[in-house]
């Protein structure tokens, strides 16, 4: 089956939408034998922070000698960068032969999954014939009735909890913070990345045994490089040089530094691995001259974790903002975030998004003040931004804005 083909067909279970629950992936794993119960688990939720999260994780991992996959999403430009077994992306080829072994069981069963379902399912085979030593998890939404949450895991870390993806976890930080703690097991050590009370209500319902790094590091150092972009930590006096930047980082590395410590890896090989981490669009530098960082912060915390960091290093004046916010999104909030620290804001295009909004109709939830400008084509926008000669362009407010940036823009 030729790879094309097949991912538009893997694709098209997106048709399905978003049905949160675990009887499909439970029947389907169940067909392929368990392939979830051949690895140890390090399972990771949160609104923010999974994805830096499971990468400083896989890297120390790597870096000790064991075997890791890593699953997370979405994917930035290719399919394949959502399941990684040993720092490499699964290869087209593996692709091919585990979505049609997942397809044969999918039409024994007859049922309709989506998506994201087939996709977990591949994934969990994948690692289970890599022979892999852990799977660091990335949660798709919530946890409790996320695809992958029919695993007992070694390690349940839950990064922080703030207001999103309303319509599916709940209205408040307690009833998001309830969904997100269904990923603990009885077999979990629990680490927790925020001390909100209602967040830590929710967990505690749950489990009164877990970590919170906010408290057990209270003394943690840090500050920010702005000649190296990186972030240097303290603990203990041992300093950690994160290749990873921003403030927000900070807490990453502690959620993922105490997952490491429990599984008995050395200051020294954590020191060593921090400054190899690589995590597309958080912070990414897609280019020095002139400056350009792509961060996908999509919601209002990962918009404020954005701006703080532009606030540190960099006045209004001096920087550009090239935005575009998914429909489903707080999009009025963040763009009042984004005026705070930008002097001139572009607004481009998801259109061919079925969750995306043009510049226009971004410029409607705006105050129209003369900041604003819109440039619905992204190489133009970006032309549009180096013409400013501004000390910083920032292309943010989405995922799929970034993506669209690094296919688009040469």
């Amino acid at each position: 089956m030729e790879i094309n083909k097949l991912l538009d067909e893997l694709y098209s279970y997106s048709l399905h939408g978003i049905k949160l629950g675990l009887e499909n992936i439970q029947k389907i794993c169940d067909s392929l034998g368990n392939p979830e119960k051949n690895y140890k688990i390090i399972h990771i939720t949160g609104t923010n922070g999974k994805g830096s999260t499971a990468t400083i994780i896989e890297t120390a991992l790597l870096k000790n000698g064991f075997t890791v996959g890593k699953y997370t999403s979405p994917h930035i430009i290719k399919f394949n960068e959502r399941i990684r077994a040993n720092g490499k992306d699964i290869s087209d080829e593996d692709i091919v032969e585990i979505y049609q072994v997942v397809r044969e069981k999918i039409k024994e069963l007859k049922i309709t999954p989506t998506f994201f379902e087939v996709t977990t399912a591949m994934m969990f085979l994948y690692f289970a014939k890599q022979k892999v030593d852990y799977v660091v998890l990335e949660v798709g939404m919530g946890g409790r009735f996320d695809a992958t949450n029919i695993v007992n895991s070694d390690i349940a870390i839950i990064t922080n909890v703030s207001i999103d993806h309303t319509e599916y976890l709940g209205k408040t930080i307690y009833e998001i913070g309830r969904e997100k703690a269904g990923i603990i097991k009885d077999s979990s050590y629990v680490i927790v990345g925020d001390s909100n009370e209602e967040f830590l209500k929710a967990i505690e319902e749950k489990t009164k045994e877990y970590t919170d790094v906010l408290k057990k590091y209270k003394d943690v150092e840090y500050n920010l490089d702005f000649k190296k972009f990186v972030t240097n930590i303290k603990i203990n006096n041992i300093e950690f040089n994160l290749s990873l930047f921003g403030d927000y980082q900070v807490k990453n590395f502690l959620c993922a530094y105490e997952a490491l410590k429990r599984l008995g890896l050395s200051d020294e090989i954590i020191q060593k691995s921090v400054k190899e981490v690589v995590w597309q669009c958080r912070f990414e530098i897609y280019k020095k001259e002139p400056l350009t960082i792509l961060e996908g912060a999509h919601n209002i915390d990962g918009m404020k974790n954005l701006c703080q960091i532009i606030k540190e290093g960099y006045s209004k004046e001096k920087t550009v903002f090239i935005v575009s916010i998914l429909k489903d999104k707080k999009v009025e909030d963040m763009l009042k975030i984004c005026q705070e620290v930008s002097s001139n804001i572009i607004l481009t295009s998801l259109k061919e998004n079925s969750r995306g909004l043009s510049g226009n109709e971004i410029y409607e939830f705006s105050n129209k003040s003369e900041i604003y400008s819109i440039e619905n084509n992204m190489v133009e926008a970006y032309e549009k931004a180096k013409k400013m000669d501004k000390e910083i362009i920032v292309v943010c407010g989405s995922f799929y804005t970034c993506e669209k940036f690094k296919k688009e823009v040469l």
